[in-house]
């Protein structure tokens, strides 16, 4: 039975965020981390579609917090101690320079995940951190303030443990048995599988900036959705399926949302077509694109208001003139279904919240305890987010493990 001065239970961005940092802290600790896979970072990998989206340009604590559907209130004191400023300045001091994309992602310049992997393994190295691979955990027992951890490949004793194992149900199943509370995991972030005629053989399509209503319920959001080839994604869709994560798993993922293309009133939108018929009189509707909507996305609805490709604006009546407003602004399509968003499967679920002390991050339940990540019911929605839970997180964690 190996003894270890602190034992990081999950190689991926937290568990080697938090391990750097003790091990930078105090010289004088030995840290361990403990990693079932092969290799560790997996996620950061494939993050961002393999560039890593490290995290996003908000800068004031109670504006971060607001894309945190889970986790929202408990984050604020932490992002005042180390939040997205923080994160690039860590970064930048260890050679990783970050930049900013138009819808506010942070990436590292080199547009690389493995960067950030590098930096990693090479800061880890420096500071003596221990990686073991392959170290499955079996069973973690608390016996008179010494954790004794059993793994796939032998047992270690340790007086300190960071958990940052993610979405583990295996994992949260051992933390159950040392008292804590587990809220059962659904998925956070995933596209809506849709089959309708509207938006068939238009995959790519891009509707920069729409809103987005979930029927029979008080859920909405905002911004680009992307047609895809099983229905619809991009922020707009994303940001509902986090925010929604229980309702929608209560549901099935069956339920109707109302889109409105153009974030116009159905009143704007009506008077606005009445002087296009009187503009464009002798043009057909079918090839004159308005609201700068994509072509393809306003031929499928021109087609879904019962008018074919000569209609010409002059000819249109009071009932067309109404049904093309209704497939702008209040377009009904019925979600069967879910699909993973990329790789970055997310999930709603995990240590319960009230049980964690979010000034050190540690178990409240379990003394010299920590969490890190979304082992914790914290989840985000996409564009970096996640990652920033994390790396706060794993930071003020260390900061304590380490006194």
């Amino acid at each position: 039975m190996m003894q270890k001065d602190v034992i990081v239970i999950g190689g991926g961005a937290a568990g080697f965020f938090a391990a750097i940092n003790i091990a930078e802290n105090n010289a004088n600790l030995k840290v361990t981390i403990l990693e079932r896979g092969k290799e560790g970072l997996g996620k950061v990998k494939v993050s961002g579609g393999g560039r890593c989206n490290v995290t996003h340009a908000e800068f004031i604590p109670s504006e971060l917090i607001q894309n945190y559907p889970r986790g929202k209130k408990e984050l604020l004191g932490p992002f005042h101690q180390f939040m997205t400023g923080d994160t690039i300045d860590w970064f930048e001091k260890r050679g990783v320079a970050l930049k900013i994309e138009e819808d506010g992602r942070m990436f590292p310049v080199s547009n690389s995940s493995q960067t950030i992997i590098d930096c990693f393994l090479s800061e880890a190295k420096k500071h003596g951190v221990e990686i073991l691979y392959n170290h499955s955990v079996k069973s973690i027992e608390n016996e008179k303030g010494q954790f004794q951890i059993e793994t796939s490949q032998g047992q270690f004793l340790s007086h300190k443990v960071l958990m940052a194992t993610g979405s583990n149900p295996k994992i949260w199943n051992l933390l159950e048995d040392l008292g804590h509370t587990i809220s059962q995991p659904v998925p956070s972030l995933f596209t809506f599988n849709i089959e309708d005629n509207r938006i068939k053989n238009i995959p790519g399509v891009v509707a920069q900036d729409v809103e987005v209503k979930v029927l029979d319920s008080d859920l909405w959001s905002e911004g680009p959705l992307l047609i895809t080839h099983w229905g619809m994604s991009a922020p707009s869709i994303l940001k509902l399926s986090a925010f929604g994560a229980l309702e929608f798993a209560i549901r099935d993922y069956k339920f109707q949302i109302e889109i409105n293309f153009i974030k116009r009133s159905v009143e704007d939108c009506l008077e606005t077509l009445k002087e296009l018929k009187q503009d464009l009189a002798k043009k057909t509707v079918f090839k004159t694109t308005q609201f700068d909507l994509p072509k393809r996305l306003w031929y499928k609805l021109v087609l879904a208001s019962n008018l074919n490709e000569e209609t010409r604006w002059a000819d249109l009546n009071k009932e067309q003139l109404e049904c093309l407003c209704g497939q702008l602004t209040q377009a009904v399509f019925q979600v069967d279904g879910k699909s993973t968003f990329k790789e970055e499967f997310v999930t709603a679920g995990g240590i319960s919240l009230k049980e964690i002390n979010f000034k050190t991050f540690e178990s409240k339940r379990v003394e010299n305890l920590y969490f890190a990540g979304e082992v914790l019911n914290i989840d985000a929605v996409t564009g970096g987010f996640n990652f920033q839970n994390a790396w706060t997180g794993a930071y003020i964690a260390a900061q304590n493990i380490s006194k």
